[in-house]
């Protein structure tokens, strides 16, 4: 454990195991310690969400004094902190609800409080003006616009029995509400300059389902590109380089593409030359670029703009090698900065860099309760399908263990467009800590590792990519590295879907199934998704699928729920009640036609809980619930 700026109270727990070599379970399910670190603009305070394992708090230091606030937000999901200003704190927050009088779907919604640092009071925002829902739908726009704080935010408001999204503006200091622009009639999403005005906003019919850019150029907006249909609706994601562009991501040719999209001379223009799992780097407040990281022999670098900023990047990843690096947040002159370090040995802590003394401190530990001998050696794991295409991903050994006919969890990545990266995974760490080897791999479909990879799962899911991790299976067997009769498979979200796939669409690959809010019918899921506001995703889940009508026969041969009868192993089921993402549904139609059909299952649903496990007391429910179902049915040697 490194000493941190922050002392966070935690009981350390009895060590259950005889040989007393990990931590108990539950230091691998808490919440992390410390989240969303975030460095006032002068780089005089420092916010951070800070827990006791289950309950989360704002916590606020004054780097001179040493003094902390610590703010009482019990009862709320805290997100994420953004300063608008050094006297400014904005804590976004979110719970789930809906607006059953308008067609507003049961959700995962936002709210913004403002935490005057000078009055000590806190007040939710956008409290004064009259929405069809009180929540925020994307990020604070926090600026200075004649040399006073104010934040932009989006809220949805009813024209004529049609419901848009408007842009609003708040004077943190005045503390008031006013409407910058109400948008049109598909209005989605806005992007605000950095002098406060509006630069560009996306509107996208759910009719007609076209999809438009438009940038906002001599006091009007300019059209700037039109798509019907898009095969995944693009994103406005930050300012461009000068901060006057737009940068807009779309997917191209199963990968993502980003381009700048200047207010000037709007033009959609060629896509940034950048390379394979490139994401940009965006700064804080603003959004505005600047830099990218990029995946360099698995590794993840960040390329700079500004060559003072790389140089400071350079040092600091030279500082903890070994170590995987990312600078959280910077200073206004970038003289302060907090960095995120996850070292394969220790695990992730944060550290706070101050160039001007040329010193470094530890904030603290994400996971204070965890020492080097309770966290399991990472390495690269590679793999060939059996129609030749070349996987990769990790494979996680249990600490003082042997390569050597280990008992196996298969860790699916839920999307199922995205990728696992080496570095921490309390899933993965709770499980190895557990006496399982765990396998992460890199599917076809799996996104942000090339277009090649991403392609190769158009129309696979249930097939190929279902295949893909049985053959990976199979290599480790061949190898003696894990014993063929003691593999389990498990996955959140379309991972959930995999291992149920594993279990009754695939026989005598697996011993056991774990489904953690997972899809059980994708036909029924698709519906679903039609009538749950999952319009931008659609397209990409129909490519995977190969199908776009819910009841297409070809769904039910890919339904683990229309196989439930073919189920070869025993299936636990986890499900939170507020999972607005993948309903809760999916899992309980799944638990009643395996009962139904006399197959072994086991259920646990997690009151009060959404789709990422938010909740500190269930996610250590969910923990223990899957370990101790894995020792059950796929005993640890």
């Amino acid at each position: 454990m490194k000493p941190g700026l922050f002392a966070i109270a935690v009981a350390m727990g009895a060590c259950l195991a005889v040989s007393c070599v990990a931590a108990p379970l539950d230091a691998y399910g808490r919440l992390p310690a410390i989240e969303a670190p975030a460095l006032s603009p002068d780089g005089a305070s420092l916010a951070l969400i800070v827990t006791n394992g289950e309950q989360r708090k704002v916590a606020i230091r004054d780097l001179a004094s040493g003094v902390t606030s610590v703010l009482d937000s019990s009862g709320v999901k805290v997100r994420d902190l953004q300063w608008a200003g050094p006297g400014h704190l904005l804590i976004v927050t979110s719970l789930t609800g809906g607006a059953n009088n308008l067609s507003i779907q049961r959700g995962e919604y936002g709210r913004v409080y403002d935490y005057d640092l000078a009055q000590r009071k806190m007040r939710p925002l956008l409290s004064d003006v009259h929405l069809v829902v009180n929540a925020v739908f994307d990020p604070p726009m926090p600026r200075q616009v004649e040399g006073r704080p104010v934040v932009y935010l989006t809220g949805l408001v009813e024209e004529a029995e049609k419901v848009h999204m408007a842009l609003l503006r708040v004077g943190l200091d005045q503390g008031h509400t006013r409407w910058e622009h109400e948008g049109f009639p598909d209005t989605r999403d806005w992007l605000v300059g950095v002098d406060g005005q509006p630069l560009a906003m996306t509107d996208f019919s759910p009719v007609s389902r076209r999809w438009a850019l438009k940038v906002m150029r001599r006091g009007a907006f300019v059209t700037v590109r039109e798509e019907v249909d898009p095969a995944d609706m693009p994103v406005v994601v930050g300012l461009g380089r000068d901060g006057r562009s737009v940068l807009v991501r779309t997917l191209e040719d199963g990968a993502w593409a980003y381009r700048e999209i200047s207010s000037d001379a709007p033009a959609w223009g060629e896509p940034l030359a950048w390379g394979l799992g490139a994401e940009p780097i965006l700064e804080p407040g603003s959004r505005r670029l600047i830099g990218v990281s990029s995946l360099e022999n698995g590794v993840r670098r960040a390329h700079l703009e500004a060559a003072q900023d790389q140089a400071i990047w350079n040092a600091v990843a030279a500082a903890y090698p070994g170590d995987r690096v990312k600078v959280i947040s910077w200073s206004d002159d970038h003289r302060k900065l907090v960095a995120w370090v996850d070292s394969p040995t220790t695990g992730p802590a944060y550290a706070l860099v101050d160039l001007a003394s040329k010193r470094s401190s530890w904030i603290g530990d994400a996971y204070p309760e965890l020492k080097a001998a309770d966290l399991s050696p990472v390495r690269p794991f590679r793999a060939t399908a059996r129609d030749g295409l070349a996987l990769d991903g990790d494979l996680t050994v249990p600490a003082g263990r042997a390569e050597k006919d280990l008992k196996l969890v298969v860790l699916v990545h839920p999307g199922p467009a995205r990728h696992d990266e080496a570095g921490f995974d309390w899933w993965v760490q709770g499980l190895a800590s557990r006496g399982y080897a765990v396998l992460r791999l890199n599917y076809r479909g799996s996104e942000g590792l090339g277009a090649p990879l991403r392609r190769a799962g158009d129309g696979q899911w249930g097939r190929s990519m279902q295949t893909d991790l049985s053959d990976a299976v199979g290599e480790l067997a061949n190898q003696g590295v894990v014993d063929p009769q003691g593999v389990c498979i498990m996955g959140e979200d379309y991972g959930g879907y995999a291992a149920l796939a594993g279990v009754t669409l695939q026989q005598g690959v697996y011993r056991c199934a774990v489904a953690v809010g997972g899809i059980s019918d994708p036909g029924r899921f698709l519906a679903w998704s039609r009538t749950s506001g999952f319009n931008g995703a659609l397209r990409r889940w129909s490519t995977y699928l190969a199908a776009t009508d819910p009841d297409a026969a070809s769904l039910k041969a890919i339904s683990p729920l229309a196989q439930a009868a073919k189920a070869s192993a025993p299936i636990l089921l986890v499900h939170g009640t507020d999972d607005v993402v993948s309903p809760p549904a999916q899992s309980a139609s799944m638990a009643q036609a395996l009962q139904a059909d006399g197959k072994p299952v086991e259920v646990v649903t997690l009151p009060g809980e959404d789709h990422w496990l938010t909740n500190g007391a269930t996610r250590k429910q969910a923990l223990s619930a899957v370990a101790a179902f894995l020792e059950r049915n796929n005993p640890p040697r």
